[in-house]
């Protein structure tokens, strides 16, 4: 997808529908409240009597943010009181202690993760205790590849803040900036200083960080191909190692902040599609990867070598390149992957907080991935992140004939094939470089619970 000449608008807005992003299979929507914390330790003891267990990824949540950006879908608390946020950070010291006692100490946590919310919301002296608090608990790696990583508001930072967040061990970091329009800005409510973000960019690296990735959004109101093509020349000038274009998707009835936006403001479908069609034309014109969904990656950064040598994962935070590890969820509605298992803590501020002051586990939610679970996990992972499935992994691993447990499946395929989404032989099924674009209808073709239950309503849209 390199010109915007050969930019499929038409099967774009032909397959682009309502789908689930896969960042889990089963997705979120399938956990249910009979996954216990009792459920919960029995999958963490299997996984720790594994021959060799899997090293750890840690994720924790600061759900904390000084003032409201309307597009936002995360789950984040709005707040000025420190009382609040100082309780908040007592609760996670416990909540560390309790989740550390029950991994092995000899598992070695290869990747963490500060996620929000606004993690830059805390004081810089307050993320070093939450680190120091977590070697404590975990057997932290001090590996050079280790990918620790953090969410930057760049509006809450300086260029001292960046150079001391390396200084305790973070090696990649991650701006949001969305979009440097000052009308889109005001009608998202996120004032944001040009120079003063590239300038955090230059700092960053200056400062040692391994990796600088910047967050941009299209579809946000006002926009237009022309003002977001603006945008995308001034990021491309600091040349971030990873880009993320997210489609905004406008949810008002599951996100109350979103009812602030005017709906007649949000570009139409075509207007997106152009937005769309000027951002890959413009990064992939100026050098980088297209990895998959909405990430951009020089060549030479990890994304894109993983995505080269089939090791690329999908999870919460999106694309990663640590394949193999169990992913351990601190902090409110914090999601965790142990297993063959997926459990979600309490997604209420002051539930997670009394579970813990109570000296349980604050799980709310979860699922035991069942066999077919496991197969339908591979499938759509392998779509997802190599683009490509071979039949013959899945019948080795699984002890299946692929095209006949998936005949339904494949069937229905059939029409994105002659649309030229996908390529079908007998050996494998391959994504399509226009096909790129829709990994999510493809891997749909083999969600079971989207077969079974066609609703749209909780998901946006593909692109």
């Amino acid at each position: 997808m390199s010109t915007r000449e050969s930019f499929p608008a038409e099967l774009i807005s032909k397959y682009g529908l309502a789908g689930p992003r896969y960042t889990s299979y089963p997705t979120a929507l399938q956990f249910h409240e009979g996954f216990d914390a009792e459920a919960y330790r029995r999958h963490i003891q299997r996984s720790n009597d594994d021959l060799i267990p899997l090293p750890l990824s840690l994720y924790v949540h600061l759900p904390f943010c000084a003032s409201l950006c309307y597009y936002c879908a995360c789950n984040k608390k709005v707040t000025h009181n420190r009382t609040l946020t100082e309780s908040y950070l007592r609760s996670l010291d416990r909540e560390i202690e309790m989740q550390g006692e029950l991994f092995d100490r000899d598992r070695q946590a290869i990747q963490l993760h500060f996620g929000g919310g606004t993690p830059t919301y805390y004081e810089d002296t307050q993320l070093k205790h939450i680190i120091e608090k977590l070697s404590e608990n975990f057997f932290l790696s001090r590996s050079s590849t280790r990918e620790f990583s953090i969410e930057v508001d760049p509006r809450t930072v300086s260029e001292n803040s960046i150079a001391y967040l390396a200084s305790i061990g973070l090696n990649r970091v991650s701006m949001g900036i969305q979009d440097f329009d000052p009308a889109v800005q005001k009608a998202v409510n996120r004032i944001q200083d040009e120079g003063e973000t590239l300038g955090l960019i230059h700092a960053a690296r200056k400062a040692g960080f391994n990796s600088v990735s910047v967050d941009l959004i299209y579809g946000l109101p006002l926009q237009t191909a022309k003002s977001f093509e603006t945008t995308i020349d001034s990021v491309l000038t600091a040349r971030p190692d990873r880009i993320s274009v997210y489609n905004y998707a406008h949810l008002p009835h599951l996100f109350g902040a979103q009812r602030m936006i005017n709906m007649d403001d949000v570009p139409s479908p075509q207007v997106r599609l152009e937005l769309l069609a000027a951002t890959i034309h413009k990064l992939v014109g100026a050098g980088y990867v297209y990895i998959g969904m909405d990430h951009f990656a020089l060549p030479d950064d990890e994304l894109s070598v993983a995505k080269k040598d089939g090791t690329l994962q999908r999870n919460f935070q999106g694309y990663s390149t640590c394949r193999a590890t169990d992913l351990v969820g601190l902090g409110v509605s914090a999601i965790g992957k142990v297993g063959n298992s997926f459990v979600q803590n309490q997604k209420d501020i002051r539930d997670w907080q009394a579970l813990i002051g109570d000296g349980k586990l604050p799980v709310w939610r979860g699922i035991g991935l069942s066999g077919e679970d496991r197969i339908r996990r591979e499938v759509i992972s392998a779509i997802m992140c190599q683009g490509q499935l071979k039949f013959g992994d899945i019948e080795q691993e699984f002890g299946i004939d692929f095209t006949d447990h998936f005949a339904l499946e494949l069937d229905s395929l059939r029409p994105l094939q002659d649309d030229g989404l996908v390529d079908i032989s007998e050996e494998k099924l391959e994504v399509s470089p226009v096909g790129l674009l829709l990994l999510r209808a493809i891997a749909m073709k083999f969600d079971e619970y989207l077969i079974e239950d066609h609703s749209e309503k909780a998901y946006s849209k593909v692109i």
